[in-house]
């Protein structure tokens, strides 16, 4: 399917409203997972026109993506990685995770961004970063589609690694998402070490619910977990 290449026009207008000269794209991968960590990748890219193909990883074949990812890696001027475990989603809440994985990645770029380019339209990064959300930014900007291609291939690799001891959850078809193998194997054997388990699929497993985390909130109520499946997908 055609689509429009990534541009600069959003880094262009940062520079020119902010003064920013360092600028980072930053995208997620593993929001909507039931297992695996949630990762996050800053990639700086500068000016520079991008390599031809270069979009949002979800619209590109593994194979291009591979391809893509290693392409990038020396492209960029850099890239930094950040995750946030299954038991640090489980204790913070999804929103709190991604920050961390996000300040993770940013703090360990060799040079501090002077503003960031956030995925989607919900700033979870918050001060004292300056940043600029875009909806659909692994598309339409060059930064943060680097960013996701590199944290896809890098997120997808980790998952295969983590259940190469756990060969009935399929985690390197389906890197931790809900599929209906990986339901089967949960329903048979329950949660792996690397589950989140405060996520709602749960509910609806009887042998397993005991083992439910319940993060409640200040008031009593239990927050919403956003992005998530639950066992009917």
């Amino acid at each position: 399917m055609p689509y429009e290449p990534p541009t600069h026009t959003v880094e262009r207008s940062l520079r020119a409203t902010t003064g920013a000269k360092v600028i980072a794209g930053v995208d997620e991968v593993g929001r909507g997972a039931w297992a695996g960590p949630v990762t996050v990748c800053a990639a700086v890219t500068g000016l520079r026109r991008p390599p031809e193909g270069l979009t949002d990883s979800k619209l590109l074949t593994v194979r291009r993506r591979a391809a893509l990812d290693g392409i990038l890696r020396s492209w960029v001027t850099a890239f930094a990685l950040g995750h946030a475990s299954p038991e640090e989603i489980d204790d913070l809440g999804m929103t709190a995770a991604l920050r961390l994985a996000a300040v993770r990645a940013l703090e360990a770029l060799p040079v501090r961004p002077e503003a960031v380019i956030l995925d989607g339209k919900h700033d979870y990064l918050g001060a004292p970063w300056q940043v600029r959300t875009v909806i659909k930014g692994d598309q339409s900007c060059v930064a943060v589609a680097a960013a996701s291609v590199i944290a896809k291939v890098y997120r997808d690799k980790m998952m295969a690694e983590l259940g190469s001891g756990h060969a009935d959850f399929a985690f390197a078809d389906n890197a931790g998402y809900p599929s209906p193998v990986h339901k089967a194997a949960l329903e048979e054997r329950g949660p792996t070490p690397y589950h989140r388990l405060s996520w709602a699929y749960l509910d609806a497993l009887p042998r397993w619910r005991h083992l439910k985390k319940v993060r409640g909130l200040a008031d009593g109520g239990v927050p919403v977990i956003e992005g998530q499946l639950g066992f009917d997908f």
